[in-house]
């Protein structure tokens, strides 16, 4: 169980690591992070895996943080750090459901978390496992293989990794119950899988300081030298490990890198190890200029970096006779080897590569299409190619070779690296990336800006908008055409591009025609026509639109339910590489899940608006002496109806009520909730409940139901003979009153929670009385509140806007402030507002 990073060893001296990118968030337990470790390493080993990890539990609510990354590079997995438990990801189902997933190939990823394939298109499998000890759960456990296309996961690595999940769940409760936090602050802690053939690849540095002759040797060449080793020494002692020719040009480094000239030292030693393998010692000299003392003239320091490759040296020497640049890294993503040629080509020491991750050794790696193709190599196991142009320089071609340690990597210059492409008049060029569209699928559209703009899309019209503002210009295409399942017809619901009229016929076809659009839903296979020719072949009696192009057909079934089908058509015959074919596949499971997911929403709106509206009042009570208006705008995004609502009520000793909340949420829960709070409120007004004890017993209800929700509310209640009024507020925006000469300020009414939340709650009440002409606003937090602006802002333009309005009629203020408020706030909130005057003079 060895590390290769430079850190040092592990907790409890155990797996060395290294941080995602060096620097956590916070701290860990060593314990746990040696339990966490010990796990993924075992139960990946167990399960023939090649990669893993450990997703646990933070101190965020709802969210997951990957704890340990055992096989992969951490920095090209960031995106996949952080999972919130509510993604349609694998992870986030284990930890919800308290379930196991297993996915053996891509297809059944594919149908099942589209969301997966479409961010991670490559061929693999993958087993989760929830980690739990009773009723508790800590987090996930993921083992990553070879894919066995057709063949499910069977029952021996179900079991082992159920097992493995089970055992660290104990564990991690043990730690619990001994106070150790368990929970995940920051950054993945990256393991090495053990190696699978030869001695590990270690790497380790020295420091001499030529005044004193006294050598520092860190951790990692400690372990090399063996455990007769300590630091510091002096240089004799580590000369005495070398061959005389090796000890000699330690000291010719030395002694030119101190000359007069200055001129900087590489040389390759060799070092004998207690294993009696040879280890490659790269040494560089730095000078620092001091006094004369030990050592050669003119004193200074010289820093070796030790490339510890055991006893496949004589390997090393061989490549470095093949005329091709080779470099190698580890499964963490660290250079281990660097053959001569490579030297040469990139123009840098070995020891200014080695032991150094690929993205800091080699920047233009860093590129996102390089470490597309660097994950694509190390989770499907098959060999890449692409052309690149490192650091604006010379062409080169560069094949990926994968295997269970690492992966080799060869270099190529490349004089003309446009006669590679495979279709030079679709060449798409950058400054350090050539290859053609079609090779570059994943790399040229990035499928989780799909999901993140399908996410907010909550009607179909606005689902197909995005698949055509997207997914067409990504891929080239130029019609789509989606097709909606119901009573067992596919019916037209969206198009763009075809020829007018050109899709009539197809509209309302039964599942039982012989058409590719409805062959691809029964079937649940995409279908691909490279041309309309082949088209034409395979469906002879199908109409065409155009006598050249491309069509893909796509299947548009979300969690194993039938939505409909998606047709792409292109305008020149092209090929669908196994990528792309892929990622379109996976996009269409992302497509089926928000058109379900907009279907459920237009019925669940109808429902809503249909509460709603029997539940708002549609007039309020006329009394002599006061004037009251009610104002209702609905959100302009998602859902159009809400919690927020308002009422006037006229109890039995002549008093108004005026009532104004705002249910957290949206939709028919909140609707519903709403409806039961005006309810509630009404019915203890009706009965004669002072102020205090109407919101006491509303907080009460609130809570006996158990919705979920919170609410916030504000009671007034208005003597219209007097202009008394008792008001109370349960964290609700205070009102406004404009008084009759029209200068307007916010009434400060004493307030208590929010209802929903604390039972023992109370409400003071607040007295206050209105002078003839006095105008009396209340409103929800839509009509004040602006996206990252201090509420206390839109308070004071709404005072501004009220003030304002001046003599108009009360009506005409109301219809102005709502206006108003929209325009300046954009918020796709509810806003509700009532407003109450009282005209007539004190008796």
């Amino acid at each position: 169980m060895t590390s290769h990073g430079a850190s040092g060893p592990g907790p409890a001296g155990g797996t060395g690591h290294t941080s995602g990118n060096g620097a956590d968030d916070g701290p860990a337990s060593g314990a746990l992070t040696w339990a966490l470790a010990e796990a993924a390493l075992t139960t990946v080993e167990e399960v023939g895996g090649y990669a893993g990890g450990v997703y646990l539990r933070s101190g965020t609510p709802g969210l997951l943080r990957l704890a340990v990354l055992v096989g992969l590079p951490g920095s090209l997995f960031r995106p996949w750090w952080r999972m919130h438990v509510n993604r349609p990801f694998p992870v986030a189902e284990a930890h919800r459901s308290g379930q196991s997933v297993h996915l053996p190939d891509v297809e059944e990823a594919m149908r099942r978390f589209p969301q997966l394939v479409a961010s991670l298109p490559f061929p693999f499998a993958s087993l989760y496992a929830p980690v739990t000890a009773g009723r508790e759960r800590f987090g996930v456990l993921v083992a990553l293989r070879a894919p066995s296309p057709g063949v499910p996961v069977d029952a021996r690595d179900r079991s082992r990794m159920t097992r493995g999940a089970l055992r660290l769940g104990e564990t991690l409760a043990d730690l619990a119950r001994q106070g150790t936090e368990v929970e995940w602050p920051g950054d993945p802690v990256c393991v090495q899988l053990p190696t699978g053939s030869g001695p590990p690849v270690r790497f380790g540095s020295f420091a001499w300081d030529l005044d004193t002759g006294m050598v520092t040797l860190d951790d990692g060449l400690l372990a090399v030298l063996g455990t007769g080793a300590v630091s510091p020494c002096s240089i004799e002692v580590l000369t005495s490990l070398l061959d005389p020719e090796d000890g000699y040009a330690l000291w010719a480094a030395a002694r030119q890198a101190t000359g007069t000239d200055g001129r900087p030292s590489v040389r390759r030693i060799r070092l004998k190890g207690p294993d009696g393998g040879l280890h490659l010692l790269e040494v560089s000299a730095r000078a620092r200029r001091t006094a004369p003392g030990t050592g050669p003239p003119g004193g200074g320091r010289l820093e070796g970096t030790l490339v510890d490759l055991g006893t496949g040296l004589v390997g090393s020497d061989a490549t470095d006779r093949l005329p091709r640049a080779i470099l190698a890294i580890d499964r963490l993503g660290r250079v281990t080897y660097v053959n001569e040629r490579t030297e040469q080509l990139l123009g840098r020491p070995r020891g200014a590569l080695a032991g150094r991750p690929l993205w800091e050794a080699l920047p233009w790696f860093g590129h996102p299409f390089h470490e597309e193709q660097l994950r694509a190599s190390l989770l499907s196991g098959e060999p890449m190619r692409f052309l690149a142009r490192p650091e604006r320089g010379r062409w080169l071609s560069v094949s990926l070779h994968p295997g269970r340690d690492g992966v080799t990597m060869v270099l190529v210059p490349e004089e003309n690296p446009a006669r590679h492409a495979p279709d030079t008049s679709h060449t798409r060029r950058t400054d350090d990336v050539l290859s053609a569209p079609g090779d570059r699928a994943a790399a040229l559209y990035r499928p989780v800006a799909l999901a993140i703009a399908l996410s907010e899309a909550v009607t179909a019209r606005q689902v197909s908008a995005v698949v055509t503002e997207e997914l067409l210009p990504a891929f080239g295409g130029r019609q789509l055409a989606i097709y909606l399942l119901s009573d067992r017809r596919l019916y037209l619901a969206w198009e763009t591009g075809f020829p007018p009229g050109f899709l009539e016929p197809f509209d309302g076809v039964a599942l039982d025609t012989r058409m590719p659009g409805v062959e691809t839903l029964t079937t649940g296979r995409p279908l691909f026509f490279e041309s309309m020719e082949q088209l034409s072949r395979a469906y002879p009696d199908l109409p065409m639109d155009a006598h050249s192009g491309a069509r893909a057909f796509l299947p548009l079934i979300a969690s194993g339910r039938p939505v409909g089908s998606c047709i792409l058509g292109f305008d020149k015959p092209r090929g669908f590489s196994p990528e792309e074919r892929t990622v379109l596949t996976a996009l269409a499971g992302l497509i089926a899940q928000a058109l379900e997911r907009a279907q459920r929403y237009d019925t669940e709106s109808a429902v809503a608006r249909g509460l709603q509206d029997a539940l708002l009042p549609h007039r309020l009570p006329v009394r002599d002496g006061v004037d009251t208006v009610g104002r209702y705008l609905p959100g302009t995004q998602g859902m159009d109806v809400g919690g927020d609502w308002y009422d006037v009520i006229e109890t039995d000793q002549g008093r108004l009520a005026l009532v104004i909340g705002d249910v957290q949420g949206h939709g028919v829960a909140a609707a519903a909730t709403m409806g039961q709070l005006r309810s509630a409120v009404r019915a203890f007004a009706l009965g004669g409940h002072r102020p205090q004890d109407v919101m006491r017993g509303t907080n009460r209800l609130l809570i006996d139901l158990d919705p979920g929700q919170f609410a916030s509310c504000c009671y007034v209640l208005l003597d219209p003979e007097t202009g008394e009024a008792r008001a109370v507020r349960a964290g609700h925006p205070q009102p406004l009153l404009r008084l009759p000469d029209g200068t307007t300020q916010p009434i400060d009414l004493a307030g208590g929670m929010v209802l929903g939340v604390d039972a023992r709650a109370s409400y003071p009440v607040t007295r206050l009385r209105l002078a003839p002409g006095a105008v009396l606003a209340l409103f929800t937090d839509g009509l004040v509140e602006q996206p990252g602006r201090d509420i206390d802002e839109g308070i004071e333009r709404l005072s501004r806007a009220f003030a304002a309005t001046g003599s108009l009629p009360l009506a005409e203020a109301a219809d102005r402030l709502i206006r108003e408020a929209r325009a300046a706030t954009s918020r796709p909130d509810d806003i509700a507002l009532l407003l109450a005057a009282r005209w007539a003079e004190d008796d």
